[in-house]
């Protein structure tokens, strides 16, 4: 097919002149389902209108009896300011809808088309979640995680579907051209030439005008993904799938309303307006909140496009707010299981506060929130799908069903690891403490109503190494050094009972650890960990688990019940170079892997009562089980005065 951007000299022409006015029939069906009731009534009389001048000609009532020749001239007469009256009407509204959407967009939109008729509006159906590609038909409804309740008036879906629709175009676009509107940076990055794309795009001052606090970070990235292109848009359109997708990357995702539930079948035309937060694992960096519209469209036969554009509601509207410009992936089916696809971040953000120095580079230079790390953790997350349905080779967890179900049990607890280190307070239950100590440790607690039932305390802080990320991340989750940094060990010794591999890194794994104690030879403790790296970092979780907890997930029962009070390790490059990927390229150290960024969270329970509070004694135990950690992975690594 021929893509927006790639067309002969008078085909650029012409898209100079109607920039603002290309859709297709299915984005104007689209935007007819969606107009609002004064156009329809306008219409409506106007087409009545229409049927009386046509039924009663002048000749005819000059003849009739009960319609003199000067009656005649009147009718006409009001029949013609009528149409002219609801002429106007209808101008002025649809000027209004144009007006309101190019406010959120900050340029020119198209008018809308002529309605003929209104489309019923159908929100989708309550689902119980599961994730596992293929667990939907793909000829299923589309359906939503948990049922909207934002009511939405009809002129708030004119102005949501215009907008979605022309940041469809713009989303397209930025997948299929190249240079000048892409270049590459030094790391061999794709980053956006702002002089270029505001050529391209030209944009109004709709957004208080020129801010020379906010700053853009706009990136592109692609790559070759083991899924098909179906099951992948059947996750990114759904909140809780895409949450789950990308656990280090979305702190919540939250479906507002349906705009528009799509084609029945598949999500082609789906409009969704969502809550989604971001964030970076770390203390350190505050997470971002979006308020984004989410529009699907079936390009062609095996190509889709989902934009994700800001839709600010009038109860989540600030200035210091990020705005996402239109942003999201175009996804291409390559017909053998896997999908190519091309994702665009694009985000205005003014930070009311200084980035912390550790994380300036890798924050401005889009690393921490850019296109690279959506593809890097969407092929990991993929390659960790498809190795649920491989056949068990651990002799300890024999059967399909017990592999499948420790799979889950592992990604509960990395799911709730990410939420513990993160800045998000909106996941979790009321927080009772939160801040920063002397320490740099930022400490907070929430009350539990399961995985367990109880106050829960919650530690975590970053810290710097010169050290490679590889190196870390291999010293973090190898069994044989767990004993120079785990302070609970005592200097035991630990080994892997079982190990489920779910990736082609063999540092994608999930591992069932034994513990001895230094005295004796009877298992004295045993612990679930899963690591996995990519090009944008990689995560060392574990929890602690009794046999009898462990012996219901092996066996394959559902482990939605087991308690778990994830701690462990998130790692990511220092940024220092532009280059995002050193970790799985060098081995060595100081061989221009660069530093990397560790940070460190424990959870621990307080107390079983949910009247539980917090006391100095369990700060301090949480404090020195950090500080103790971070000192041994110093020490162990030859770094000691680092800070």
């Amino acid at each position: 097919m021929e893509f927006l951007g790639d067309s002969s000299e008078t085909d650029k022409k012409t898209m100079k002149k109607k920039r603002f006015h290309r859709h297709t029939p299915h984005q104007i069906q689209r935007l007819e389902s969606h107009n609002t009731r004064e156009l329809i009534t306008v219409h409506s009389r106007k087409r009545t209108i229409g049927f009386v001048a046509r039924t009663l000609p002048s000749k005819k009532l000059s003849n009739t009896p009960f319609a003199p020749p000067v009656v005649t001239l009147l009718l006409m007469k009001t029949l013609t300011s009528m149409n002219r009256s609801f002429e106007s009407k209808m101008h002025t509204l649809e000027k209004r809808v144009s007006s309101i959407a190019a406010k959120f967009m900050g340029r020119p939109l198209s008018h809308l088309p002529p309605l003929l008729n209104q489309m019923p509006f159908h929100g989708g159906p309550s689902l119980d979640f599961d994730l596992i590609p293929g667990s939907c038909s793909s000829m299923a409804a589309p359906t939503l995680p948990s049922q909207p309740n934002l009511v939405l008036s009809d002129i708030d879906k004119s102005v949501m579907t215009n907008i979605a629709v022309t940041a469809m175009e713009e989303l397209i676009r930025l997948t299929q051209t190249n240079e000048p509107l892409w270049i590459k940076n030094d790391g061999a990055r794709d980053v956006l030439n702002l002089g270029s794309y505001e050529n391209m795009f030209p944009r109004a001052s709709s957004r208080g005008g020129k801010n020379h606090n906010v700053r853009v970070e706009a990136s592109r990235s692609s790559g070759v993904v083991f899924i098909n292109a179906m099951t992948l848009v059947d996750m990114l359109m759904d909140s809780v799938k895409s949450a789950e997708l990308f656990p280090s990357v979305v702190a919540s995702s939250k479906t507002l309303a349906v705009v528009s539930s799509g084609l029945r079948g598949n999500h082609g035309e789906a409009l969704h307006l969502m809550l989604e937060e971001l964030q970076m694992l770390s203390p350190l960096v505050p997470t971002r909140e979006f308020s984004v519209l989410r529009y699907c469209q079936q390009i062609e036969h095996g190509t889709w496009a989902i934009v994700n554009v800001s839709y600010e509601l009038p109860q989540f509207i600030s200035s210091s707010r990020p705005y996402r410009l239109p942003s999201g992936c175009l996804i291409q089916d390559m017909s053998n299981g896997y999908c190519k696809v091309t994702w665009v971040e694009h985000i205005e953000i003014s930070e009311q506060e200084p980035i912390h120095e550790m994380f300036k580079d890798r924050v401005r230079e889009g690393l921490a929130f850019g296109a690279e790390r959506w593809i890097a953790t969407l092929q990991r997350m993929c390659e960790r799908f498809t190795a649920l349905h491989e056949p068990a080779t651990s002799s300890v967890i024999p059967s399909p069903e017990g592999k499948r179900s420790v799979m889950k049990l592992a990604q509960r607890m990395v799911n709730n690891f990410c939420l513990s280190v993160g800045t998000s307070n909106n996941t979790r239950s009321s927080t009772v403490v939160s801040g920063m100590n002397e320490f740099g440790i930022r400490v907070t607690s929430y009350k539990s109503q399961h995985e367990p039932n109880g106050m829960v305390l919650c530690a975590a802080t970053s810290f710097w190494l010169p050290v490679s990320p590889l190196i870390v991340f291999n010293f973090l989750k190898d069994e044989r050094t767990r004993p120079q940094w785990d302070v609970l060990l005592n200097g035991s010794s630990v080994q892997e009972v079982a190990h489920i591999a779910n990736g082609s890194h063999p540092g994608n794994c999930i591992s069932i650890l034994r513990g001895f104690n230094a005295s004796s030879s009877q298992n004295n403790m045993l612990i679930l960990q899963e690591s996995c790296v990519d090009s944008s970092g990689s995560l060392v979780v574990y929890t602690p688990l009794d046999l009898p907890a462990l012996n219901m997930a092996m066996s394959g029962q559902d482990t939605s019940y087991i308690p778990i009070l994830p701690s462990g390790f998130a790692v990511s490059p220092d940024g220092s170079r532009n280059d995002q990927i050193p970790e799985l390229k060098v081995e060595g150290r100081g061989s221009g892997g660069g530093g990397s960024l560790i940070t460190v969270g424990f959870q621990i329970m307080v107390s079983s009562l949910q009247s539980g509070k917090l006391n100095m004694e369990s700060m301090e135990t949480v404090n020195n089980l950090i500080s103790s950690t971070v000192h041994h992975i110093k020490t162990t690594l030859n770094c000691p005065s680092t800070a």
